[in-house]
C-alpha cells in the first residue's frame, strides 16, 4: 500500500509507474520460446506485418481469400483434365466400333452388298452414302431399264443434319434424256423405287456410261450433289438382271455442262382461269459471245396437248450472266386446260448479226419429272399463292427429245374451246 505524506496540508500520491509496449505481433510466438533461426524469422514477419496499415482482421480476410483462389484454380485444372482424358477415350471406343448398316439388307441371288472385308477401317474419305439400283436391258425391244430402289446413309447437307434427295439418270456421251425421281424431304435413307426406260441399239448400249447422281433438293438455291455412280455398260453381264448396291463416289468435274439457273414463280386462279409466270432472274449463265458475257433474254412458251400455243417473251439485257428481270406474264388458261398444259422456259442470248442462241431450256406440267414436276404440283395445290423456285437449265436437246412439241397448234375453227387464245 503506498505511503502518503501531509505536507503543508496537501496530500501527496507517488506516481504510478507503466509497463513498456508490446512489439510484437499478438498471433506469433516471442523471440524466447524459439531458437534463433526462427527467432529471426518470425521477427522479420512481425516487422512486415506491424509495416502492413490494416488492422489484424483485414489481413486475415486476405489470406483466406487468397488460399480459396488458389484451390479453385487447381480444381478447374484437374477437372479440364479428366474431361479431356474422358472425351479421348469415347472417341477411341467410337472408332472401334463396326457399323453393321453397311452389311443390312436383302441377300438374294441378284443383290449384291458390300463386303465386311472391303471396308476401309480409319479411313479419312468422306462417306457420302450408298445406292442400290438395277440394270435390265431388253435386246428385243432395244431397250435399257434403270431401277433406282433406294439410297442408305447419305450425307447430310442441311443444317439440321439431314437432306431432301432425289436422284438424275442419264447416259453418256449422248446424254440425250434425264429422267429425274420424286424428292424425299428430311431423310438419309429414301426409298425410291422408280424406273426409267432408254431406247439404246446394242451397238451403242456397248458405248455408253449410266450416270445417277444424287442431289439435296433446295427451292431457293443450287441444289448440292451428295454423289454419284458411273457404271461402263459395255463391262456388265446382260444374261440376267443387275440389283447391285454401290457406294457413292466424289461427283466428277469433267462432262458436266454448266448452263446456269433461273428462278420463276407460278401463279394460278382457278375461278378466273388465269396462269401468271413471273420471270425473277437468272444466274451463272454460259457465256455466248466473244467478250465471255451474253445478251440474255427470257421466252415463256405454253404447249397444250404438245403442241405449241403462246408465247411470250422478256426484255433482252445486255452483257451480263447474271440477267434481273422481274417481267410478269399472265394466260388465260382454264382448269380443264391446265391439266394438259406443259410450260416451257427457255433462255436465249440475243445476236444482231447472226441468229440468237439458245443457252439453256426446262419445262414444267404434268409430264414432267423430279423438281419440275414438284414445282408445277406446288402451284396446283396452291391457287392463288405464287410458288417461286429455281431450276438448273437443260440443254434444248434434251428438253426436245422428252417433251417432243408438235410445230403449230390446229385452227381455232377446229378447236373451239381454244377461242381464249
Amino acid at each position: 500500500m503506498p505511503v502518503v505524506h501531509l505536507i503543508a496540508n496537501q496530500m501527496v500520491t507517488p506516481p504510478l509507474t507503466t509497463s513498456p509496449p508490446l512489439t510484437t505481433s499478438p498471433f506469433l510466438p516471442t523471440n524466447s520460446t524459439l531458437n534463433p533461426a526462427a527467432a529471426a524469422a518470425v521477427g522479420f514477419i512481425n516487422d512486415i506485418l506491424n509495416k502492413i496499415p490494416l488492422p489484424l482482421w483485414a489481413i486475415y480476410l486476405i489470406a483466406v481469400v487468397g488460399a480459396l483462389l488458389i484451390l479453385l484454380c487447381c480444381l478447374c485444372i484437374c477437372i479440364k483434365c479428366c474431361c479431356k482424358k474422358k472425351k479421348k477415350k469415347q472417341q477411341q471406343k467410337k472408332n472401334e466400333k463396326i457399323s453393321m448398316s453397311d452389311v443390312n439388307g436383302k441377300t438374294t441371288s441378284a443383290l449384291v452388298q458390300p463386303d465386311v472385308a472391303d471396308v476401309d477401317y480409319g479411313s479419312t474419305k468422306k462417306q457420302r452414302g450408298k445406292l442400290l439400283y438395277s440394270l435390265d436391258y431388253n435386246a428385243a425391244q432395244s431397250e435399257l431399264n434403270v431401277g433406282i430402289k433406294q439410297a442408305d446413309s447419305l450425307k447430310a447437307m442441311d443444317l439440321g443434319g439431314s437432306s431432301d434427295p432425289y436422284v438424275k439418270v442419264y447416259l453418256c456421251p449422248e446424254k440425250s434424256k434425264t429422267f429425274e425421281t420424286k424428292v424425299f424431304k428430311s431423310t438419309l435413307n429414301p426409298v425410291f423405287n422408280d424406273h426409267f426406260s432408254f431406247q439404246l441399239s446394242k451397238a451403242s448400249l456397248l458405248k455408253s456410261t449410266v450416270v445417277m447422281q444424287v442431289f439435296d433438293f433446295n427451292r431457293f438455291s443450287k441444289h448440292n450433289m451428295i454423289g454419284e455412280l458411273r457404271l461402263q455398260l459395255s463391262s456388265v453381264d446382260w444374261n440376267h438382271v443387275i440389283e447391285e448396291w454401290q457406294d457413292l463416289g466424289e461427283p466428277a468435274k469433267f462432262e458436266e455442262e454448266e448452263l446456269g439457273e433461273i428462278c420463276f414463280s407460278l401463279r394460278y386462279v382457278p375461278s378466273a382461269a388465269k396462269l401468271t409466270v413471273v420471270i425473277l432472274e437468272a444466274k451463272n449463265l454460259k457465256s455466248m459471245d466473244m467478250g465471255g458475257s451474253s445478251d440474255p433474254y427470257v421466252k415463256v412458251q405454253l404447249a397444250l396437248d404438245k403442241r405449241k400455243w403462246k408465247k411470250r417473251k422478256t426484255s433482252m439485257k445486255k452483257t451480263t450472266l447474271n440477267p434481273y428481270y422481274n417481267e410478269s406474264f399472265t394466260f388465260d388458261v382454264t382448269f380443264e386446260q391446265i391439266q394438259r398444259v406443259n410450260l416451257v422456259i427457255s433462255v436465249w442470248d440475243h445476236d444482231t448479226m447472226t441468229r440468237n442462241d439458245a443457252m439453256g431450256k426446262i419445262f414444267l406440267g404434268c409430264e414432267a419429272s423430279g423438281n419440275q414436276l414438284r414445282h408445277w404440283a406446288d402451284m396446283l395445290s396452291n391457287p392463288r399463292r405464287p410458288v417461286a423456285q429455281w431450276h438448273g437449265l437443260l440443254t434444248a436437246e434434251q428438253v426436245n427429245s422428252t417433251l417432243t412439241l408438235k410445230k403449230k397448234i390446229p385452227l381455232q375453227s377446229k378447236l373451239p374451246f381454244l377461242k381464249d387464245r
